[in-house]
C-alpha cells in the first residue's frame, strides 16, 4: 500500500506540475526507482513548492534521457560508459557522477540446507547449470532449484554480469534454462523459505530468519565474507555495487537541493528503509 501511495503521489506531481519551473525529472535504473520515489516523497513533504517526478526504464534509458535533455537527474546501477560520456560531450554535457547508495546482493538458501559458504566460481557454476546437486557442494543429496529475478530486472543483469560472467564484458554465460525467473525479490524469499533445495539472490535488506544467506569468497583461497552492511560499506563483500546519480555538470539550484537531501542523514535513512546500504555509516 505504501509503494502504491508513493507512485500515486509521484504521478500526481508529474501530471499537474509539468509546466512548473520548480520541477525535476528523475529517470533511470529500475533497481533504484522505488528508492528514488521514496526520496521524492519525503523531500516534497518538507518542500511542497517543488515537484520531483521519478520514473524507471533502466540505467541506459535514464542516461540517454539526461543526454537528450529530457530529464534532470539520471539514476544508474552501473558506471556510465565511455561512449555515453563521448555522446554527452557532443551535446555539450559533462555528466557529473554522485554515489548515492550501495547495493549488496545476498545469495540465500533454505535454513535446513547445511551449506554455509560458496565461492564466486561455485556460484557461477550453480546458476549456469554446471553444478546441479547439493551433494557436489558438500550438502544433502538434492537437485538444486535455481531462482532468479526476471530478465528486465537490473538485479538480474548485475548478477549475470558480475557473478556468471565474472565482470568480463565479452562474457556470454547465461542462466541455466532450468532457472525459475520470479517477478520480485519477495517471491524469491518466499520460495526459498519453503523449498530445502532452492537457491536465489536478492538485495540484502530482504534477509530474514526464513532464509539463510551464504558467505561468499572471491576464490577458494580468499576469506568467505557474509553479506552485512559493514562488509558492503568496506568493499569486502564480493557481490556489491554502487548506485549512482548523474547530473548535467556539477549540481546547481533545485538539482543541488534535491541531491543534498539525498546525501543528508534523512536521505540516507531512506536508503536503509528501502533495503539498500548507505554510502557511509
Amino acid at each position: 500500500m505504501k509503494k502504491l501511495c508513493i507512485v500515486l503521489v509521484v504521478l500526481f506531481a508529474s501530471a499537474f506540475a509539468s509546466a512548473a519551473s520548480n520541477m525535476l525529472q528523475v529517470k533511470g535504473s529500475d533497481t533504484m526507482v522505488n528508492l528514488g520515489q521514496a526520496w521524492a516523497e519525503s523531500y516534497m513533504e518538507t518542500n511542497p513548492q517543488d515537484f520531483i517526478s521519478v520514473t524507471g526504464g533502466g540505467s541506459g534509458t535514464g542516461l540517454s534521457a539526461l543526454i537528450s535533455g529530457t530529464c534532470d537527474i539520471a539514476m544508474s546501477s552501473r558506471d556510465i560508459k565511455k561512449k555515453e560520456i563521448e555522446f554527452a560531450g557532443k551535446k555539450g554535457i559533462k555528466p557529473f557522477e554522485i554515489k548515492a547508495a550501495l547495493d549488496g546482493l545476498a545469495v540465500v538458501i533454505n535454513p535446513k540446507n547445511t551449506v554455509v559458504k560458496l565461492t564466486m566460481d561455485q556460484l557461477a557454476d550453480i546458476f549456469t547449470g554446471k553444478i546441479t546437486n547439493w551433494k557436489q557442494l558438500g550438502g544433502h543429496d538434492g537437485k538444486i532449484v535455481l531462482l532468479s529475478r526476471e530478465v528486465n530486472s537490473g538485479t538480474h543483469v548485475y548478477f549475470k554480469e558480475h557473478v556468471l560472467r565474472k565482470g568480463n564484458p565479452a562474457g556470454t554465460e547465461e542462466f541455466a534454462p532450468s532457472a525459475l525467473m520470479l517477478s520480485s525479490s519477495q517471491a524469491i524469499a518466499d520460495e526459498v523459505a519453503g523449498n530445502a533445495d532452492a537457491i536465489g539472490y536478492y538485495g540484502m535488506g530482504y534477509i530474514s530468519p526464513k532464509q539463510k544467506p551464504v558467505s561468499v569468497a572471491k576464490d577458494a583461497n580468499s576469506e568467505y565474507i557474509a553479506p552485512t552492511i559493514d562488509n558492503v560499506v568496506s568493499g569486502h563483500y564480493p557481490i556489491s555495487r554502487p548506485l549512482y546519480l548523474y547530473t548535467k555538470g556539477e549540481p546547481t539550484g533545485l538539482v543541488k537541493k534535491f541531491v543534498d537531501f539525498i546525501l543528508s542523514k534523512a536521505g540516507q535513512e531512506i536508503v536503509v528503509a528501502t533495503d539498500f546500504v548507505p554510502v557511509s555509516k
